[in-house]
């Protein structure tokens, strides 16, 4: 994969624009890493991409009900295949970290890209979500300059617990 960025979005992604998002107020210096599936551990839908959409039909599982209502996006999801879907450009606020905290900073959304993989704190992710993950890094740092990487469970811990135990930190070359 050879990536490139043109007016914030991944050139080549499938990009659909969340409504879930809001202007930026600071510059980008964190990268917040996620893991999403809905339902937990089910990873053969597009149901993430319904729910930062607001599109996810509430009745499809009964675990979406504690959904209603929430409004969220990520500016990408990184499938188990190693693509990329993109959701809100770069230079936009997407609302992922929600209450959050990162060396005594609040509202991590306003100088962070939150990245989702589509996956579970309960299961192993993939090694091409692992090589499209360094690639986007890389790409992200050269376009906006140096940044932390962190998981969510880093500025939201009394809340958050992803990308979770399976995430293998020592794979990422941040």
């Amino acid at each position: 994969m050879s990536l490139s960025i043109k007016n914030h979005l991944i050139e080549g992604a499938e990009f659909f624009m969340s409504p879930n998002q809001s202007d930026r107020s600071e510059n980008i210096d964190l990268v917040v890493i996620h893991c999403i599936s809905l339902p937990e551990g089910s990873f053969d839908n597009d149901n993430p991409k319904k729910l930062f959409l607001n599109e996810l039909d509430l009745v499809n599982d009964s675990s979406f009900k504690s959904l209603e209502g929430l409004k969220v996006s990520a500016h990408i999801l990184i499938e188990r295949n190693g693509s990329l879907v993109q959701f809100v450009a770069f230079n936009k606020c997407a609302w992922h970290a929600g209450e959050s905290t990162y060396e005594g900073r609040d509202s991590c959304n306003e100088f962070s890209i939150g990245i989702e993989l589509k996956g579970s704190v309960k299961k192993e992710f993939t090694n091409e979500q692992y090589c499209a993950l360094n690639e986007l890094l890389a790409l992200l740092k050269k376009e906006y300059g140096d940044m932390d990487v962190v998981g969510h469970s880093e500025i939201a811990p009394n809340r958050k617990n992803d990308p979770g135990p399976y995430f293998k930190w020592d794979l990422i070359n941040a």
